[in-house]
């Protein structure tokens, strides 16, 4: 909790009663810490809704994907598990390729029971046989109209809408429901589904029907525009599996454009994922910085 006195931060409350006092809270949590949230409801401090992007994580043999980028059959053994990049426009929204892992695995990153959350990443050899990446479409207030009675925390319901729904279509114990990326565009369901990194398991799911409709069209359509763009990404050897929605916050903490501190709470400075201003571990670093420079600068004032 924090420790705040006529509007001005005076330190922070952690293991429910040990107080750390000071004149500067620089707060970088990150965007899956939701109880932050809840805090700042209950004390009702300034928040948020924000959009994000929301999709599932597509897996590729890594050695079709080298195979397309080096144009080669195989990969020189001097050469790394190679990576790609994509990006659209369908229905004037942005879909895109989302920390893409080569060489990499799919992992379970759910933080609270019957939630299904997808997550990937690459060991240092990346020497996996698999390619992952999340292929996510952005979501905004118009996603989540059902869930306006939640007001600024709707994005925030309709994420865990989303992993509840994931987790049930998987038969729960994080067994993640998928499906073959050809069947996912033709909606129906894979008969069997390809061999996985995702060590809890899989299980053939209709993935078109369990995503909201507008994700699954866009995601549809987008892989057929991709495979314009990467000749053979489209395959039956590819699959998707359900749910890779923590691309980035769906809440915003608000903060003074020039100062970085919150807009009601003076000498406390949001920063990174959690505060809904970074996507990314470089992206969150650069911010951390910025704002560590402000919190000096307001000290030493």
């Amino acid at each position: 909790d924090f420790i705040i006195n006529q509007n001005k931060i005076n330190g922070v409350i952690v293991n429910e009663n040990e107080e750390i006092l000071g004149d500067a809270v620089i707060l970088a949590t990150g965007h899956s810490a939701r109880d932050i949230y809840e805090i700042f409801r209950e004390r009702e401090l300034a928040i948020e809704a924000k959009s994000f992007a929301m999709g599932v994580r597509i897996e590729h043999p890594q050695a079709l994907i080298d195979s397309i980028q080096y144009h080669s059959k195989t990969r020189h053994e001097n050469l790394p598990a190679s990576n790609y990049s994509l990006a659209c426009q369908v229905d004037n929204k942005g879909v895109y390729s989302f920390c893409m892992c080569p060489g990499g695995i799919i992992i379970p990153a759910s933080t609270d029971e019957n939630e299904l959350v997808l997550n990937g990443m690459s060991v240092s050899k990346r020497n996996s046989p698999f390619a992952n990446s999340g292929l996510v479409v952005e979501v905004n207030v118009n996603d989540w109209k059902h869930l306006s009675m939640h007001k600024e925390f709707a994005g925030l319901m309709f994420q865990k809408e989303m992993e509840s729904l994931a987790f049930n279509s998987g038969g729960g114990k994080q067994i993640a429901p998928a499906q073959r990326i050809t069947d996912f565009v033709s909606q129906k369901i894979s008969k069997n589904i390809p061999k996985s990194s995702y060590v809890p398991g899989t299980v053939s799911s209709p993935l078109h029907d369990i995503l909201p409709k507008d994700i699954s069209r866009r995601l549809r359509k987008s892989l057929i525009i991709f495979n314009q763009r990467m000749k053979g990404y489209y395959t039956e050897e590819a699959q998707i599996l359900a749910v890779e929605s923590r691309t980035s916050s769906p809440l915003r903490i608000p903060r003074d454009r020039e100062t970085l501190m919150h807009i009601g709470v003076s000498g406390l400075f949001p920063s990174g994922e959690g505060a809904g201003y970074a996507g990314g571990i470089v992206s969150a670093a650069i911010d951390g910085e910025r704002c560590a420079e402000q919190a000096f600068n307001f000290v030493i004032k």
